[in-house]
């Protein structure tokens, strides 16, 4: 469910130039936030974070080029250096490492009832007393991101923060990247196989 923003509420306002929140889901372990923004095929997508907790979204969608903005003030404090992100085709992904390592009783410091846009993940959720068991110690599927291998101090985080547009992960790429991994691995495999042994190739040749 999308709800408008500040703006809408702007008596002559041009209905355009409206933004939008896009729906966002979160999850936790005790060291990190795993935070989804659900829109698909996001355009210019622009992301800042700060160490206190400070949570910037903004990006266009559709053939209109439909704004979207967040901003939330988590709970607490956060690592920007040991953030990442990432792009993919139905929703951008956040990893968001929290600056001391214990368990949030929510995710934003407002109290009371949560944005109607902010919703629990249940695909990667689980209780705290079940982090270090076999069911919490299971990486969370994180769709279609793949390696989340964005980091925010690559790029272009300078002072306290990051404030820039993050990369997209193009198939192509991606592609690539798989072919190189099977060939090389084709490859350290013929390189592996040992020569026959003398005695078997003598008894071959009689």
């Amino acid at each position: 469910m999308e709800s408008m923003c500040c703006f809408s509420y702007i008596i002559g306002a041009n209905p355009s130039d409206l933004c939008r929140h896009p729906s966002v889901k979160w999850a936790q372990r005790s060291d990190k936030l795993f935070i989804t923004v659900q829109l698909p095929d996001a355009q210019d997508v622009k992301f800042k974070l700060e160490p206190e907790g400070k949570f910037i979204f903004s990006a266009t969608s559709g053939v209109d080029k439909t704004p979207y903005e967040i901003e939330l003030d988590l709970l607490d404090k956060v690592n920007v250096e040991e953030s990442k992100a990432g792009i993919g085709s139905r929703n951008i992904q956040y990893i968001v490492k929290k600056a001391e390592n214990k368990w949030w009783s929510r995710l934003i410091k407002q109290t009371g009832k949560p944005p109607v846009f902010l919703t629990v993940d249940w695909d990667k959720w689980i209780d705290e007393d079940e982090e270090f068991t076999s069911k919490g110690g299971a990486a969370p599927d994180m769709g279609d991101m793949g390696d989340m291998g964005f980091n925010f101090p690559d790029m272009g985080l300078g002072g306290g923060g990051f404030d820039g547009a993050i990369p997209e992960m193009d198939d192509d790429d991606e592609n690539d990247t798989e072919d190189e991994n099977v060939e090389e691995a084709s490859s350290a495999e013929k390189e592996e196989v040992p020569p026959p042994a003398s005695g078997e190739a003598d008894m071959k040749k009689t």
